[in-house]
């Protein structure tokens, strides 16, 4: 018996739904007044509350097999809409250099094309620990940017502009691996499909 294919309508997607939703309310938070507290924190709580509902549907359309090609499309492309409006911000209020903000999405949205390039190919990808690493290091940096760098506490800035920096270094180290990849895969294209790594 052919087993019935989860409906769009589950919570995975509505949670995906509302981070799409949440992009342009944390934004709006953000640009009205950038150097009120209330207002940082607000944006920051907004950003925070988005980047769980990354974690949960994930996991929980994983867990009830609620996987569908809606949540393999729009999934990733809330993630990157997320953090990657966030880093925009950012530069656009003068407070994160725009060499991290353009290095970080034209890796991230490059090795998105990559890997779905490789998709249509037959190459199954799996997530590695590399991209796991890189996405909560880029959470940790935009969480405590987001709450105003210049009011945070000495050692505090200093954390967050380490979490940064580590932030841009894996997010290059995982893109060039993931190019390495991409090569091999390509090499041996006539053989079965292999899992690669894919955390983007």
């Amino acid at each position: 018996m052919t087993e019935t294919a989860p409906s769009n309508w589950n919570v995975p997607n509505i949670l995906t739904i509302i981070r799409i939703v949440l992009v342009p309310v944390m934004l709006v938070v953000l640009f009205l007044d950038p150097t009120d507290a209330t207002m940082r924190i607000i944006a920051t709580g907004i950003f925070a509350v988005a980047m769980i509902t990354d974690f949960a549907d994930g996991t929980i359309a994983r867990k009830y097999n609620l996987v569908t090609d809606f949540g393999k499309l729009w999934d990733p492309i809330a993630d990157k809409a997320l953090t990657g409006a966030a880093f925009v911000a950012l530069s656009i209020l003068g407070e994160l250099p725009w060499y991290f903000t353009v290095i970080i999405l034209v890796r991230e949205w490059g090795i998105t094309w990559l890997r779905d390039s490789l998709k249509k190919r037959g190459t199954i990808m799996a997530a590695n620990s590399g991209g796991k690493a890189k996405t909560v290091t880029q959470t940790v940096a935009l969480l405590l940017f987001l709450l105003y760098l210049p009011g945070l506490p000495g050692p505090l800035q200093v954390f967050a502009w380490l979490a940064m920096w580590a932030a841009l270094i894996l997010t290059v180290i995982t893109g060039l691996e993931y190019i390495r990849e991409a090569r091999r895969a390509t090499k041996r294209a006539a053989e079965p499909k292999r899992a690669m790594p894919e955390e983007a």
